[in-house]
């Protein structure tokens, strides 16, 4: 028996990336504001066993009769898909939301670069690099690790994406997703013992926990999805695009991290940059799902 998915018109494919870029960036808000209730180490383990438990109940992935190969694409993915959760998270502990993401951008800009063919396409690198240096300016204060840790999230970001091509081709639908994210809460696990065990069986924490879980993970993973069915994977990557400005608008509502005028110009460089570099290469920027 085949399946038929309804398609959505191009208006609402639009509507559900943009939902999904604000979902994924509301989560992050509402995942620092429980930095003061538990370690970051605790709250992106709440967010990726959620969104495991989600995806693999959804999914309820095929795992016998896969090749040595098929599990070490998945492996490496799913480990990309930990760490880097992990290094944003400890970022966002230490730097401004908006900040963290606009560095962190940086890491699919450049993997996007490796397609560019014309010399003058690299003017978009530079006016990535431009917003990146303005971010130090008026606040010259910004946490030495929290801005590596950005840096180290975006090379993961952009290996996760190389990955998350990789495993679409061995894995079908979202059984690759759902079995990485298994991977990468195996893998975070042992940091809970950093995290006070009281904060664990919390309630509150829990249900707040779960809901990082779902806005950034489950919510933009199945709005993208079902808007691939229509749009280009070109046309998502400009709409992913919006991320970093999407991330210090969060954070400025949901935490109040007000930013300077000098800071939202840098925001606009790096999001004007991978509008241009996405339309510049002839790969798309993100090939796959791929929200952080």
């Amino acid at each position: 028996m085949t399946t038929t998915h309804h398609r959505p018109t191009l208006p609402t494919a639009v509507g559900l990336v943009v939902v999904g870029v604000a979902s994924v960036q509301l989560g992050a808000g509402f995942a620092k504001l429980l930095f003061s209730d538990i370690e970051p180490n605790g709250v992106v383990w709440l967010r990726l066993a959620t969104s495991a438990v989600v995806l693999l109940l959804w999914a309820r992935p095929r795992l016998t009769g896969r090749s040595r190969a098929d599990w070490w694409v998945v492996v490496r993915y799913g480990a990309c898909l930990g760490t880097m959760n992990w290094a944003i998270y400890q970022s966002f502990s230490r730097i401004p939301i908006g900040v963290a993401v606009t560095i962190e951008f940086i890491g699919p800009l450049v993997l996007a670069a490796l397609g560019f063919r014309r010399p003058r396409d690299l003017a978009w690198v530079g006016l990535a690099a431009l917003g990146v240096v303005l971010l130090g300016f008026e606040r010259g204060h910004l946490d030495p690790l929290g801005v590596a840790l950005a840096l180290l999230a975006g090379a993961l970001w952009a290996g996760y994406i190389v990955s998350s091509a990789a495993t679409g081709q061995r894995w079908e639908g979202l059984d690759g997703l759902a079995v990485a994210a298994l991977i990468a809460v195996g893998m975070l696990s042992p940091l809970l013992l950093t995290v006070d065990g009281d904060d664990l069986v919390d309630g509150r924490i829990l249900l707040i926990g779960a809901a990082v879980g779902l806005l950034s993970s489950v919510v933009p993973y199945s709005a993208e999805l079902v808007a691939l069915r229509t749009l280009p994977a070109a046309t998502l990557s400009v709409l992913l695009s919006l991320e970093p400005a999407a991330a210090a608008l969060a954070g400025l509502v949901v935490v109040g991290e007000d930013l300077a005028p000098v800071q939202w110009l840098a925001i606009g460089c790096v999001v004007v940059a991978s509008v241009g570099a996405t339309r510049a290469t002839r790969r798309p920027l993100h090939p796959d799902v791929i929200s952080e």
